[in-house]
């Protein structure tokens, strides 16, 4: 069915900036109020490097309460990837996802990586592997919990936090947990690449072939043996979003990804914001993740 559609089509499918008038101003939004979460946790939030690369960095901004010195609890954890389409955008434009996570009990954690065309999407997803696994091995040094690792990702970063639940991390190191994460929420993620790689304005700079956009595409992948998957999408966004969203619960399965969910009102750029209202879907979700491997 996809071979029946045009480039034209693809691109007025995925070119949300198109979709959405206002993109430029929810993006600037997104940087002025990262920049000041920046500056308001500038005394407590820790950058570390995963990898000997440029961009292979995180920021890690802990729970104020939580102190493994005074033998506190250990809070569960959630990573953040950007979106972007593996082309655009860093950690510090979102930033301010961070206070957001913060509220609801968790160590937060911002991902940075390489992007296209410098480096593969392939190469991007094994970045995040390393992240998640620096993550794992010494996010106990400020106050998070190794063994409660959850993941969350908006567009490309819900791609990529699909691909890091099927992850054999054994593979990776020996030294790793079979399972290292517990759950992850794609926002407005993308799950086959190979309508990726029939959009020309995407796929210029990507250059997914055949085999690449097969090989990355999470719904093409055997369901993960543990962990869950939940998914959602803004109602205004376009078709091949919302398809996008719905394709990984029924490539999976239901065990594996209980929620796809479709939000009326919100399109691709003010879903992620809504993590910023406490009674959101999204952050309903959230919630429910870490309560249900409290």
């Amino acid at each position: 069915m996809m071979n029946k559609h045009t480039p034209e089509w693809y691109n007025s499918m995925y070119n949300n900036r198109d979709l959405v008038p206002e993109a430029g101003s929810h993006i600037e939004f997104w940087q002025t109020q990262s920049q000041k979460v920046l500056k308001e946790t500038s005394t407590h939030r820790v950058q570390a490097y995963y990898g000997q690369g440029q961009f292979e960095n995180l920021d890690i901004y802990p729970l104020p309460q939580v102190s493994k010195a005074a033998n506190s609890p250990l809070a569960p954890v959630v990573v953040f990837i950007h979106g972007g389409y593996w082309r655009s955008l860093y950690k510090e434009d979102h930033a301010f996802v961070a206070p957001a996570l913060n509220q609801i009990g968790a160590c937060a954690v911002i991902l940075n990586y390489d992007l296209c065309p410098q480096v593969t999407i392939e190469q991007i997803t094994m970045q995040m592997v390393k992240a998640m696994a620096w993550v794992w091995e010494h996010i106990a040094e400020y106050g998070g919990d190794p063994s409660r690792i959850h993941v969350v990702g908006h567009s490309a970063g819900g791609h990529l936090s699909a691909m890091l639940l099927n992850t054999k991390w054994k593979k990776f190191s020996a030294s790793l947990p079979k399972h290292l994460i517990k759950s992850g929420l794609s926002i407005s993620g993308l799950h086959e690449m190979e309508s990726i790689r029939k959009t020309p304005f995407l796929n210029v700079t990507l250059k997914l072939n055949e085999a690449s956009a097969v090989k990355l595409s999470p719904a093409w992948m055997p369901k993960p043996k543990r962990g869950h998957l939940y998914s959602v999408v803004g109602g205004l966004e376009s078709a091949e979003f919302i398809r996008q969203c719905l394709l990984i619960q029924k490539a999976w399965g239901k065990k594996a990804v209980p929620q796809a969910k479709i939000v009326d009102g919100l399109h691709h750029f003010s879903i992620l914001e809504s993590v910023l209202k406490p009674d959101s879907v999204v952050i309903r979700i959230l919630n429910k993740m870490l309560k249900k491997y409290d």
